[in-house]
């Protein structure tokens, strides 16, 4: 079946830009790498944002396939351009009519990135514990707090910062605060593991003054768990595309290296490792499209927004990140024995996509947290949750 249009493009630029290329995206380069610009030339830079404010329009089973093309050739580059659609999605569906026509019009228009701000050092994977506080100053609110992970903040044209309400401890808010106002500095770049070609932020807000319209309608921490639906589905199908790569490197591996006398891809143990990592891969590439598929059926609905906020988090999206992640450290982790010791090394790119895969059980929610959130939202009767 012919491929469409949108897909021959992505992996044009992956080839041209990500493939080969290694050792430069794993050296945390200076942020934003040239490339990035370079991806606008696709006409795909936030393909995600809606046609009715100049954006593409794909939705999330394309960007599924998206993303696996882009995650084969250089994870960090992938998540890098995806994880706007985390910032994008509160405003698509939670900001004024102002707010999104003003800021997705710009962002598609300057081809430009957006970032959330929510996790803290203190409150880890308890979001309820931030102290991240927002206070009102008659039309305005006034912003305080430090956050301690949010890729691409440096850089980008506005921010969702997610704050407790200073007047209401029970209360939260999502924010949308403009990069280049007063009172938002960047504090450090974090020096990753890996993804090292993307690049996350330590962030403190100090008197940082917006006006009260830029404040998204709901919850902000419910809001926030509706945006990470979309971002962690796709943070799933980096592991898939990583796993694909794996699979590639390993075979070619196993052609050239020589074991008595016979290539090693002639080896039975070896063909059977790559025969489980194929049957792994087909299973992490259907879940994830049928993640996609669930998530887009909401998405078509007249009132989206709405059922977005009666569901919250998808089942579908905690499952997906939590398999795919462990799945994909699986396969990078035998893969990695295969090489031997030179697997232990830099001199083979099996490292970094260890590195790379590991990501995946960590960010948006550690693997513990979500079966957590698994076992108390859909395991527990609802008529015995607390």
């Amino acid at each position: 079946m012919k491929q469409p249009e949108y897909l021959r493009a992505i992996q044009a630029f992956a080839r041209r830009e990500l493939t080969g290329k290694d050792a430069y995206l794993d050296s945390l380069a200076e942020a934003p790498l040239p490339l990035y610009e370079r991806f606008a030339d696709t006409g795909l830079a936030n393909w995600w944002v809606p046609k009715e404010h100049g954006g593409p329009g794909l939705g999330l089973e394309e960007s599924v396939r998206i993303v696996a093309e882009l995650a084969y050739a250089d994870a960090g580059a992938a998540f890098t351009l995806f994880i706007p659609v985390l910032t994008t999605s509160m405003l698509s569906w939670y900001g004024s009519p102002e707010l999104r026509d003003h800021y997705l019009g710009k962002l598609v228009a300057g081809n430009g990135f957006c970032a959330t701000l929510g996790s803290e050092h203190a409150a880890g994977s308890e979001l309820a514990r931030i102290t991240t506080t927002a206070r009102a100053d008659g039309d305005h609110i006034v912003l305080n707090g430090e956050k301690a992970f949010s890729t691409n903040a440096d850089f980008a044209d506005f921010l969702v910062v997610i704050a407790r309400a200073e007047d209401d401890p029970a209360g939260y808010l999502a924010v949308l605060v403009p990069r280049d106002i007063p009172g938002v500095r960047i504090d450090k770049r974090w020096d990753v593991l890996g993804l090292r070609s993307s690049a996350t932020y330590q962030v403190t807000l100090e008197g940082c003054r917006v006006p009260a319209a830029n404040v998204l309608r709901g919850n902000g921490l419910r809001l926030l768990e509706v945006g990470l639906n979309a971002s962690r589905i796709l943070i799933a199908t980096t592991a898939l595309g990583i796993a694909r790569r794996i699979r590639d490197v390993c075979m070619e591996y196993g052609k050239a290296k020589q074991v008595k006398g016979i290539a090693l891809a002639n080896n039975a143990v070896f063909a059977a490792k790559l025969g489980q990592f194929e049957m792994q891969i087909d299973v992490m590439a259907n879940q994830c499209l049928a993640a996609a598929r669930q998530y887009d059926e909401i998405a078509a609905r007249p009132d989206a927004g709405e059922e977005f906020l009666r569901v919250g988090t998808l089942k579908a999206a905690l499952t997906t990140k939590m398999f795919c992640g462990q799945t994909g450290w699986q396969i990078a982790s035998a893969a990695s024995e295969m090489f031997g010791g030179v697997g232990y090394t830099h001199d083979a790119v099996i490292g970094k996509l260890l590195r790379d895969v590991r990501y995946v059980s960590i960010v948006e929610g550690g693997d513990d947290v979500l079966r957590d959130l698994v076992f108390s939202r859909y395991v527990v009767p609802v008529s015995k949750r607390s």
